[in-house]
């Protein structure tokens, strides 16, 4: 049960056209948040903005790497907290425009972290990544697991995590996700989930690259949203890492299964070869999360994808 002192409260979120971002203000406006939001339209779609709009979202166009802009929209808006989703994602990319990563996602976060500051910002969430681990040295991945990125993303990601548990004046937390799933996902960037639900709901195998016993941990973009709400509405004082997932690993056979079974096909999923530099395995340890803000995730992976499926039929 959500406060009137929170209902009130006013948040700004970066990153409000994309995935996460655009599910996070969902949630924060249904449950009564002011919510301002930020980006720079480059990549999110404008079409969720609209929506956001329509539902109260005061929005302001601005590119997290103009130090002047941001702090100008963070003086204006006087958010209690900042939820940072703001971010390039894409890892193949981040390989070939390395620079550009480490601009907005570094400089872009230093940006904000500076101007929250500025402006007297109580909380700041950031959305980190699981990529920060790079290959795990031993399972399940806990958040004192060592950092060894092994793309320019994930080491974009770790040095923005840096900037705001060691520079924001407040109450700091970083989320290290990990596999997000849900509707609206971007089609560039979609992950396995999306891939494999896209062919069957057009009656086709999915097709696995190696031999599918890689394991990866599946969390629900709703409860992602939680974790960020709950991490920006409590009374924690300090600097906090966190793990998002669910703590369950499942292989990437099991999963294919999973999603011919619910659209009700008979195929059987198509093998390809590995792709290079894929991590074998990984799944978050969350029991820092559970025990220190009461957090957990209420999505089972077989009712996500149930109602990613039905999304997909009806659309």
């Amino acid at each position: 049960m959500i406060s009137k002192l929170k209902i009130v409260m006013r948040i700004l979120v970066t990153g409000v056209a994309g995935f996460i971002g655009s599910h996070l203000c969902s949630s924060l406006l249904g449950r009564g948040f002011e919510v301002w939001g930020l980006d720079d339209l480059s990549r999110g779609d404008r079409g969720r903005v609209k929506e956001l709009e329509e539902l109260g979202l005061r929005f302001v166009r601005v590119d997290i790497r103009d130090r002047v802009e941001v702090e100008k929209a963070l003086r204006e808006a006087r958010p209690v907290g900042v939820a940072h989703l703001a971010a390039l994602i894409s890892v193949p990319e981040s390989f070939e425009k390395p620079d550009l990563y480490m601009a907005v996602n570094v400089e872009g976060t230093r940006n904000l972290v500076s101007a929250a500051n500025e402006v007297g910002v109580e909380r700041f969430v950031y959305a980190s990544s699981a990529a920060v681990y790079g290959n795990p040295v031993r399972l399940p991945i806990d958040e004192e697991h060592p950092t060894k990125p092994i793309s320019p993303y994930g080491e974009s990601k770790l040095l923005g995590e840096k900037c705001v548990l060691n520079e924001f004046r407040g109450s700091a937390f970083s989320l290290r996700l990990f596999n997000v799933y849900g509707r609206g996902q971007n089609p560039e960037y979609a992950g396995v989930i999306t891939k494999f639900l896209e062919r069957v709901s057009r009656g086709e195998p999915p097709i696995i690259y190696g031999d599918g016993e890689q394991t990866r941990d599946f969390i629900y973009v709703g409860d992602v949203a939680d974790a960020f709400i709950q991490a920006l509405t409590s009374n924690l004082r300090g600097a906090y890492v966190f793990n998002i997932g669910t703590g369950n690993a499942v292989t990437i056979n099991q999963l294919a299964r999973m999603i011919i079974k619910l659209a009700g096909l008979n195929v059987e999923p198509i093998h390809a070869d590995p792709r290079p530099g894929d991590i074998r395995h990984s799944y978050a340890d969350i029991s820092r999360i559970k025990s220190v803000l009461g957090w957990q995730p209420k999505i089972p992976l077989e009712e996500g994808l149930k109602r990613l499926l039905e999304n997909l039929q009806s659309g």
